[in-house]
């Protein structure tokens, strides 16, 4: 069953996609999606893991960040920490559904979504699994990149999407390897070996931050998003595997 939600994030609503499998209780995950992306995702990635996973037993919720998709704000005013607040929300409302298992939830975030999906397992205790998707391990590194572009900008231009300097300067106030030090509970990470958006290295240095058992997966030629049928597979048949795992016998 797929049932449209919404729910409240600092004042504001936030949209979502809950996929619930046919058993009574289910462990459950939330998926972060990307920068600039939704709860859909490129070609519909998010749609296929969530119901794939939802036929494996594991319930998904699958939203829009604030400024993002079909929720409220505007993406102007998006930040990194607005993000991690809104995947708070977020796994509170899972977790109060009565179909899911308050104690087996975990987090799943895509690119900078690894980040804020990394950050929020560092701080909240209720995450149980966790696994990421071609995870953003530097925002330091897009500030760099990003400042000279702002120059002496309040809002950036950025590929039609307004971008705040709010999220300029929340990009050093966030530290998801940090955070991912202080998750112990399991890792999966996935990344595509040729991923031009977030390079490899990000992988290798989560597994070396995080704090608890990892496993690696580096898909054989695959881009940011997995943009293939057989790259997209393996991400989702390897994270479902993983989710069953360790969640699936919550």
């Amino acid at each position: 069953m797929e049932v449209q939600v919404s729910f409240d994030s600092q004042g504001q609503a936030v949209f979502g996609v809950l996929h619930l499998p046919e058993k009574a209780e289910s462990p459950g995950i939330i998926m972060c999606h990307g920068f600039t992306g939704s709860k859909s995702e490129a070609h519909r990635l998010f749609v296929n893991a969530a119901r794939d996973f939802c036929e494996h037993g594991i319930a998904v919720l699958r939203f829009d960040f604030r400024g993002s998709g079909d929720s409220a704000g505007e993406f102007r005013e998006m930040t990194v920490s607005g993000e991690i607040a809104d995947a708070g929300a977020a796994l509170d409302y899972l977790a109060s559904r009565p179909e899911v298992e308050a104690d087996g939830v975990g987090v799943l975030g895509l690119s900078l979504g690894g980040c804020v999906a990394a950050c929020l397992a560092g701080r909240d205790g209720r995450v149980k699994s966790l696994v990421l998707w071609a995870a953003a391990a530097h925002p330091e590194g897009l500030h760099e990149r990003l400042k000279p572009e702002f120059g002496d900008r309040e809002v950036l231009d950025f590929s039609g999407w307004g971008l705040g300097r709010g999220f300029l300067n929340d990009l050093l106030e966030v530290h998801p390897l940090e955070d991912a030090a202080k998750y112990t509970g399991p890792t999966l990470i996935v990344h595509g070996e040729n991923d031009q958006a977030v390079p490899l290295s990000h992988a290798h240095d989560f597994e070396k931050a995080l704090g608890g058992s990892k496993r690696v997966r580096v898909i054989a030629g695959a881009d940011h998003v997995f943009s293939n049928l057989t790259w997209q597979s393996e991400a989702v048949s390897t994270s479902r595997q993983f989710l069953l795992d360790t969640i699936g016998k919550a």
